[in-house]
């Protein structure tokens, strides 16, 4: 077997692992009644409107935020989802989760 096909095998292996915590996170979620919507990962590109909509450039941005993806919980206040949160696997890799409120309109 050549390196390369190690390599792979490797990655491929870590990236099941690291599918499986995710999936083993949100389950967990998911049956404490606390997982309303598993979200969706975010593609790379977009665009950024500014100026009150007449500039439009390319982005996102990531020398300040790069937003990955987004999952809705459910909790009874922010001090709960924030505890929630620790349990995400983004967090064993350097990651950060950003916690907020829905604003109720």
């Amino acid at each position: 077997m050549s390196i390369a096909a190690v390599i792979g095998e490797a990655v491929r292996e870590a990236m099941q692992q690291i599918m499986q915590k995710w999936m083993t996170w949100m389950q967990g979620l998911a049956e404490k009644g606390h997982l309303k919507d598993r979200g969706h990962p975010l593609e790379p590109q977009g665009k950024l409107v500014s100026g009150g909509g007449k500039n439009v450039t390319d982005g996102p941005y990531a020398e300040k935020d790069l937003v990955g993806g987004y999952s809705l919980i459910e909790a009874k206040d922010l001090a709960q989802a924030t505890e929630l949160s620790r349990g995400c696997p983004i967090l064993e890799r350097g990651g950060l989760v950003e916690v907020r409120p829905i604003m109720r309109m």
